[in-house]
């Protein structure tokens, strides 16, 4: 086997693993059943072994960035936890939780066809105009001003 192919043979190998890896993470995402359970993910075989399935074991949420908290890698706007919860979250199990939304997002409807910056008067937010016209963008409602 040429070395070229080789190289062609092992990334391929290595982006079916991150394939497989990716989709087991977000098919237990969602789930309703207790992946921290064993009766929830393991099965008995024909040959009477039992195998764990490790989709249901994967932890929930995204993989925590070193060095960055998870409310600075994911936008948890509405979400009734507190900052320090979510991130404590992320430092022990090394994932960041998903997002926890009420019924309806705090803020202000977006309007369409305007940014929530021309929409609302965002002086003194911390924020930068992308980050919180990407959150209107993504909910439909323009976050609530943030006064330091």
């Amino acid at each position: 086997m040429s070395h070229t192919t080789l190289l062609h043979a092992r990334k391929a190998a290595a982006a079916m693993v991150i394939t497989i890896a990716a989709f087991g993470l977000t098919a237990c995402q969602g789930s309703d059943t207790d992946a921290s359970s064993p009766s929830s993910s393991a099965r008995p075989t024909s040959e009477g072994k039992t195998v764990r399935d490790s989709a249901k074991d994967a932890p929930t949420g995204t993989a925590e960035k070193s060095g960055a908290s998870c409310t600075d890698q994911i936008n948890y706007a509405g979400d009734s936890r507190s900052n320090a919860e979510i991130n404590t979250i992320g430092e022990k199990t090394g994932h960041c939780p998903a997002p926890e939304k009420g019924d309806k997002p705090s803020g202000t409807p977006k309007k369409s066809g305007t940014s929530c910056t021309d929409q609302i008067n965002y002086a003194g937010d911390s924020r930068s105009n992308a980050e919180i016209n990407t959150i209107g963008e993504k909910t439909g409602y323009c976050p609530p001003v943030r006064h330091q």
